[in-house]
């Protein structure tokens, strides 16, 4: 939901990537008994490593630790990545536009977060036909899974940052693992056993949220952009951010004076407890927020879209931004 120009050029080389994605339906390297994944970011591609272990390989497109995912264009080896691929991983919403694109027509089974995340689990194939034929939305354990345990989120504020959805993405991988077992009969068992070790760390997460949530239940905090909006949600925390703000920031455009007053007074007032702040989505006004939370006192914590360099384990991302987030919250209850 992001960028203009940029936005513009990734839809032309996302045209591209359509008409290699209905190039042919010999994907990949399955047929030499290792199937490819190929996913969009290095966030979805440290899940999808997660779940191939050393029985598939997993291609990312996107590995930029500074840059801004919205804005990424693929290029002609991009393209032949996902139309070689075995199975594809992807966010949805609009976030990586340029894959969903790509799928549209094909024959590539296509994991996709944010389809997962409304509940809309006809995701089996690449053109949506949800037939379940691959056995990607009809196979295996993926029926076993609660749908619907996603929290109190609204569906409908399109905010596309489902990775930081800690059961849409356990869920995701246990999708992958299914995916890939009917690529691959023989690692099967493996697969599915990697997807549930993933799962198990998964909940693991969720226990320390749950923790923060007891302590912390209905604190106020405020970010950038509503980067992790679900994951604080399922914190206990809420979000007060002026909407305006985060919107415009979202969409690359400059927040109205209005909404920079009421953000900064949130800041200088130290209503919020916590300054969550998107370090890949950085312009002149979340820089001039982010000073007033530091002249104010107010605990900042970097929020990544991308795996930092040196990480390449969801887990431990995620746990680092977890504890990060209790401990500025333990540090302005302390003040």
């Amino acid at each position: 939901m992001r960028r203009t120009l940029a936005a513009t050029v990734a839809l032309i080389g996302a045209s591209a990537l359509a008409l290699a994605g209905c190039s042919g339906s010999d994907h990949g390297t399955a047929a030499s008994g290792t199937p490819t994944v190929v996913t969009s970011t290095n966030v979805w591609g440290s899940v999808a490593s997660a779940v191939a272990g050393d029985k598939a390989s997993v291609t990312t497109l996107y590995t930029n630790a500074e840059g801004d995912p919205h804005e990424f264009e693929p290029s002609a080896a991009d393209t032949a990545e996902v139309s070689d691929a075995d199975v594809v991983v992807l966010n949805g919403g609009g976030y990586d536009a340029y894959m969903e694109k790509a799928v549209e027509g094909s024959d590539i089974p296509t994991i996709n977060a944010y389809d997962i995340f409304q509940g809309d689990h006809d995701h089996g194939s690449g053109d949506g036909s949800g037939d379940g034929s691959d056995g990607v939305s009809d196979s295996g354990a993926a029926g076993d899974h609660d749908h619907g345990d996603h929290g109190d989120h609204d569906h409908g504020d399109q905010n596309e940052h489902v990775f930081y959805d800690l059961p849409v993405v356990a869920e995701v991988a246990m999708d992958l693992a299914n995916a890939l077992a009917e690529k691959d009969p023989a690692n099967a068992e493996a697969y599915r056993a990697n997807a549930e070790a993933f799962g198990t760390k998964v909940s693991g997460l969720r226990g320390y949220l749950a923790t923060i949530k007891k302590d912390h239940d209905g604190t106020e905090v405020a970010q950038t952009e509503p980067l992790a909006g679900y994951l604080l949600t399922e914190a206990g925390l809420v979000d007060a951010s002026p909407a305006g703000f985060t919107q415009s920031v979202e969409e690359g455009q400059s927040p109205s004076a209005a909404d920079r007053a009421a953000l900064e007074d949130l800041l200088t007032s130290k209503t919020v407890h916590a300054f969550i702040y998107n370090t890949q989505a950085v312009d002149s006004v979340t820089e001039a927020m982010l000073s007033v939370a530091e002249r104010s006192g107010v605990p900042v914590v970097k929020f990544t879209e991308t795996l930092p360099d040196g990480t390449t384990d969801y887990i431990a991302w995620q746990q680092g931004q977890i504890d990060a987030l209790s401990a500025a919250l333990g540090n302005h209850a302390a003040h």
